[in-house]
């Protein structure tokens, strides 16, 4: 690993000002060799980085710390009932909250399983939305992939027992690894950003993220300058119910295999009114299961129709040649989601 400088940022606008390149545009260097990038932020505990400047994918000459604004380290209750995480809210904080933990359990059952207990200590939301993927062909610096420049994805001749079967032909094939991005999307969160100027703006997760066949050098739509201040999570409807699942290789410290967020609105009669399912490590963005939400919206959720909306979840998977064990995995943690979300009291229901 390279010298480099070290300069603290006197704000986010700051920051956004300093930076001359992100990981992503330093990586996108020619034949295979990473770009010598003048200046690079230092997300909150720079897990990503450290590991990319360690393998010699990226050299900054100056990292810019942006960890003691403290303003964006905040985890607040808003006026219509929501929350707003901030930034540099590290994942120990969030699993920590007692107020997300009461309204939103699956997101903390996303932040708990995530790392280790030293990384999720230092890692923070804002860094996690925005580490890149963890495909070893994007992290050799032998293999000059599509998403630093190159040709092709290495991953569809290659080892692909850990990549996408869902919207994996589009020239790369790799997984989101964000565990957060799975359980916000199912809460229909909201990413506040700002840019170099000053200039906010704030984007339904929905449209957050960005497939390969719209750019497939880039995992979201952030612009230039642009950084992520805060996640808004809107207030919960009151008869909401929330969980989340992943299986690994190892019970700690892995990224999952497959993931799966589920939040339903169950009324009185137990007919669920509403069902957002999303899933994880399955597609380049955490992907909505509309197929299931479809055959479980206006029903009684039961083991039958949990194990019906599975499988009508994986119909539309394009498993490559080494992970099509991932499907029947998959439908399996789907289906236990659906059933443990469903049993869940609404937090509403626990002040009665």
């Amino acid at each position: 690993m390279e010298s480099f400088e070290w300069q603290q940022a006197t704000s986010f606008e700051n920051a956004a000002t300093s930076a001359t390149h992100t990981t992503t545009e330093a990586m996108l260097g020619t034949q295979g060799k990473p770009v010598a990038s003048q200046a690079m932020l230092i997300k909150a505990g720079g897990v990503d980085l450290l590991d990319l400047m360690k393998e010699g994918l990226v050299s900054p000459r100056r990292l810019i710390d942006i960890n003691h604004l403290s303003e964006f380290q905040s985890i607040s209750e808003d006026a219509d009932g929501g929350f707003t995480i901030g930034a540099l809210a590290t994942l120990a904080q969030i699993a920590a909250h007692s107020g997300v933990g009461k309204y939103f359990p699956a997101l903390v059952q996303t932040v708990t399983a995530a790392a280790s207990p030293q990384i999720r200590n230092r890692a923070t939301l804002g860094g996690n939305l925005l580490q890149r993927p963890r495909c070893w062909y994007l992290r050799s610096p032998a293999h000059h992939c599509l998403r630093k420049g190159g040709e092709h994805c290495f991953a569809y001749a290659g080892d692909n027992r850990y990549h996408a079967v869902f919207a994996n032909h589009d020239g790369c094939a790799i997984v989101h690894p964000s565990t957060p991005a799975t359980a916000l999307l199912a809460f229909q969160a909201q990413i506040k950003c700002v840019s170099a100027q000053g200039a906010q703006r704030v984007i339904p997760i929905d449209d957050f993220f960005m497939l390969p066949s719209r750019d497939p050098r880039h995992e979201n739509i952030l612009q230039a300058g642009e950084l992520i201040t805060a996640v808004k999570l809107p207030a919960p409807h009151p008869a909401h119910r929330s969980a989340y699942l992943q299986l690994s290789e190892k019970a700690a410290f892995d990224w999952p295999l497959a993931a799966v967020a589920a939040v339903f609105v169950i009324d009185h009669n137990d007919i669920c009114q509403q069902a957002r399912i999303v899933l994880g490590s399955v597609s380049p963005t955490p992907r909505r299961a509309q197929e299931a939400e479809n055959i479980l919206t206006g029903a009684k959720i039961d083991p039958d129709n949990a194990r019906t909306a599975a499988e009508a979840a994986i119909t539309t998977a394009t498993p490559l040649s080494g992970n099509a064990y991932k499907l029947p995995l998959l439908s399996a943690l789907i289906s236990r989601t659906i059933l443990k979300a469903a049993s869940c009291e609404s937090p509403h229901e626990r002040l009665l």
